[in-house]
C-alpha cells in the first residue's frame, strides 16, 4: 500500500504524537509498504531512527509571517524555499519563543480556512509537490487542527484521507474566544472530507464524536503501540527505599503537582517504608515555576532529598529510569487520548496507578498491570500507591502481567495492524465511491 503520512513537529520537544507518527511509518516500511512521512511546522524529533522527509511543509517561521504580515503572503518561491530551511526551523524553534494566546488562536483558525485563510500559499505549495508525486491510496493526517487540508488533498490526488484524533480538545478548549467557537466550527464543516477518523480507545471515540460532531460509524479504535525494544523487567526485589515514578510532559494537566499531594499522604503511612519520588519528562520554559512550586513543597515538608526531576530523558535513559521505580503514575487531570508512558511503564514490568479517566480505563483493565482510582484525589491516588507499595507479590503480579499484555497486544506491530485495516477498508470506500 502507499500511504502519505502527514505529520506535526514539535520543535525541540519529544512529542507523543510524532514518536507515535514515527514509530508507525518506521513499522508500515519494515511490513513492505511504500510510507511517505511528511513534517508539517517543524522537524520531528524522535528518539528512534527517525524516517521522516527533509523538507518541511508549513514552516513555521513562513505561517507565522504570514500570520502577521500580508507582505509575506507574496514573497518569491526562493525566500519561502529559505525560510523552511529545517535548519533555520529549528535554530528559531528553539529560542524558547512565547506566542500569546490570542495570537495562537488567530493563526489557528487561519490554517483551519485553509485555502480562505492567510497561509493560502503553504497549502498552495502543498498541492503542488503532491501533484508530482506517485498517488498514494491512502493521505493519513495527523489531528483535526489539519481537517482543513483533506479537501484539497483530495482533490489533487483522489487519495482516501484517514485523520487521527489525538487530543485536540485539551487545545481547543485552550484557545479564548472567539478562536475557540470558530475553530470548532472550522472543524465540524470539514468532517465529511474526511472517509475514516481514528481513536486510541472507545473513551476517545464516544467523546470526540460527541464534541466534533463526527458519526460514531467513522471513527475506527486502534489502541497505541509502542517499540519494545529495550523496555525489559528489571528485578526490584528488596529495593530500598521505594521510588514512585513520573514520566511525562512536566505541565499542570499532566498531575505531577497531583502525584506530589499523594506522595504526602502516602509518606505518613507506616507500612510503605521509606520512599523517594522522581519525575522526568520533557519540560517548555513557561512551566519552570510549575516544577519549582512542586520542588518548594518537598521543600515545605521537610523532604527536599526525596525528589528529583531527572529532566528530558533519551530512549535508553527512559528505559533505565522505568527499570529503577516500584510503581508509575501518570495522574492526568483531563482525558488523555494516548498515554504512551502508562505502556511503557507497564513493558518494563512496573505497576501503574491510574486514574479512571480517557485512554487509562481500556489500557489497565486489558492488560491487568495496574489499579484505577478517581480522578483528581490525592487520597484515591495515594490509596493505589499504598495498595501497591505494601505488598511486593502483588506489585509482581501486577507487573508482569501488564509487561505480558503489552508484548501480546500492544507493541507497535499490533497497532501498524490494526491501522492498516482501516486504512484499506477507507481505499475500498474511496473506490467504491467514485
Amino acid at each position: 500500500m502507499k500511504i502519505l503520512s502527514v505529520t506535526a513537529g514539535a520543535a525541540n520537544m519529544y512529542c507523543g504524537s510524532c514518536l507515535r507518527d514515527n514509530a508507525l511509518a518506521r513499522e508500515l516500511m519494515a511490513q513492505g509498504h511504500d510510507v511517505i512521512l511528511l513534517p508539517l511546522y517543524t522537524p520531528t524529533r524522535t528518539e528512534d531512527r527517525n524516517v521522516s522527509e527533509g523538507r518541511v511543509f508549513f514552516g513555521g517561521i513562513s505561517i507565522f509571517l504570514q500570520q502577521k504580515s500580508a507582505l509575506f503572503r507574496a514573497t518569491p518561491k526562493f525566500l519561502d524555499w529559505l525560510w523552511d530551511r529545517p535548519f533555520l526551523i529549528r535554530f528559531f524553534s528553539g529560542r524558547g519563543v512565547q506566542v500569546d494566546p490570542a495570537s495562537l488562536g488567530e493563526l489557528t483558525v487561519s490554517i483551519l480556512e485553509g485555502r480562505d485563510g492567510r497561509q493560502r500559499k503553504e497549502v498552495d505549495a502543498l498541492v503542488e509537490w503532491l501533484r508530482h508525486e506517485p498517488k498514494p491510496d491512502v493521505i493519513a493526517l495527523p489531528f483535526t487542527l489539519l481537517i482543513s487540508l483533506a479537501k484539497p488533498l483530495r482533490e489533487a490526488s483522489g487519495s482516501a484521507i484517514v485523520c487521527t484524533l489525538q487530543g485536540e480538545e485539551l487545545f481547543l478548549e485552550g484557545l479564548p474566544e472567539p478562536w475557540r467557537g470558530r475553530a470548532l466550527e472550522l472543524i465540524r464543516s470539514c468532517v465529511a472530507d474526511v472517509d475514516a477518523f481514528l481513536a486510541m480507545s472507545n473513551a476517545s471515540a464516544v467523546q470526540m464524536s460527541r464534541y466534533l460532531r463526527i458519526p460514531r460509524e467513522k471513527i475506527h479504535v486502534t489502541p497505541l503501540g509502542i517499540p519494545l525494544d529495550g523496555l525489559s523487567p528489571a528485578d526490584r526485589t528488596g529495593a530500598s527505599p521505594r521510588v514512585v515514578g513520573f514520566l511525562g510532559r512536566i505541565a499542570p494537566e499532566k498531575g505531577l503537582a497531583l502525584l506530589a499531594d499523594a506522595y504526602r499522604l502516602l509518606r505518613g503511612r507506616s507500612d510503605v517504608g521509606p520512599l523517594r519520588m522522581e519525575a522526568a519528562g520533557y519540560m517548555a520554559p513557561e512551566n519552570r515555576g510549575y516544577l519549582a512550586d512542586v520542588e518548594a513543597k518537598f521543600r515545605a515538608w521537610g523532604w527536599a532529598d526525596e525528589f528529583q526531576y531527572r529532566g528530558e530523558l533519551s530512549r535508553e535513559g527512559k528505559a533505565e529510569f522505568l527499570r529503577s521505580i516500584d510503581v508509575f503514575s501518570l495522574p492526568c487531570t483531563y482525558d488523555e487520548p494516548k498515554g504512551l508512558p502508562v505502556l511503557e511503564a507497564m513493558a518494563c514490568g512496573v505497576p501503574v496507578v491510574q486514574p479512571r479517566r480517557g485512554s487509562f480505563p481500556e489500557m489497565v483493565e486489558s492488560t491487568g498491570g495496574g489499579l484505577l482510582v478517581n480522578p483528581d484525589s490525592a487520597e484515591a491516588l495515594a490509596d493505589g500507591l499504598q495498595a501497591v507499595l505494601r505488598d511486593r507479590v502483588f506489585a509482581a503480579r501486577l507487573g508482569s502481567a501488564g509487561s505480558e499484555a503489552v508484548r501480546r497486544g500492544f507493541g507497535v506491530e499490533h497497532m501498524a495492524w490494526r491501522t492498516l485495516k482501516v486504512y484499506e477498508s477507507a481505499r475500498r470506500i474511496m473506490d467504491r465511491n467514485g
